[in-house]
């Protein structure tokens, strides 16, 4: 199991024996979150009240992990679960590339532990996944996501029109992005200024 350490942070991937600690964070944080997210698929049971539904989605993160095609963490300040970070759809060949989502508790945010894991996940991406290329796609409103990816500068590369559905209805995102030459670049400034090491 893959297990990556940020100056506070703890990245690693979520195990079936995480549920109730998931589930009161996500409880506590619904109004915080589900406006960014997608709406469940009808029929589909509810992963934030329902242990076996998290267990099967553990398992398919680790399927993703062996495929190649995801790495799924959990974000844990001080052995405590705040947030997850992941590294979505992860393409080879000619792309090398993935998308970032993330999201933190409520009573977390705004201490800079987002960022932190952000750097910390890249780090991986480039230098041990050697992909080329990391990007975020996030709602225009969702300051507290943009926030994340301004205080990191990722480059602003526009507005994808209908991009997502989000919560049911097709959302505007602005994609933000870093390259394999942006992060060999920046890498030591990122990391001495999140990381500290």
């Amino acid at each position: 199991m893959t297990t990556l350490f940020g100056r506070r942070v703890l990245l690693r991937p979520l195990e079936a024996a995480d549920f109730p600690k998931w589930q009161e964070v996500r409880r506590r944080n619904r109004d915080w979150l589900t406006k960014w997210e997608p709406a469940r698929m009808p029929g589909s049971p509810d992963v934030v009240e329902d242990a076996q539904a998290f267990g099967v989605r553990c398992s398919a993160r680790q399927r993703e992990r062996q495929l190649g095609t995801g790495h799924g963490f959990g974000i844990f300040v001080d052995g405590a679960f705040c947030g997850e970070i992941n590294l979505n759809s992860i393409q080879r060949g000619p792309f090398q590339s993935c998308y970032v989502g993330y999201w933190i508790d409520e009573a977390m945010a705004g201490n800079g532990y987002t960022p932190e894991a952000f750097v910390v996940s890249a780090r991986f991406a480039f230098e041990e996944l050697h992909l080329h290329r990391v990007q975020a796609a996030i709602v225009p409103r969702n300051t507290a996501s943009r926030r994340v990816v301004e205080k990191l500068k990722l480059r602003d590369e526009g507005t994808a029109e209908r991009y997502l559905e989000i919560n049911g209805v097709w959302e505007d995102h602005i994609r933000y992005a870093m390259t394999a030459e942006e992060w060999e670049a920046r890498a030591d400034d990122l990391i001495a200024e999140w990381i500290g090491y």
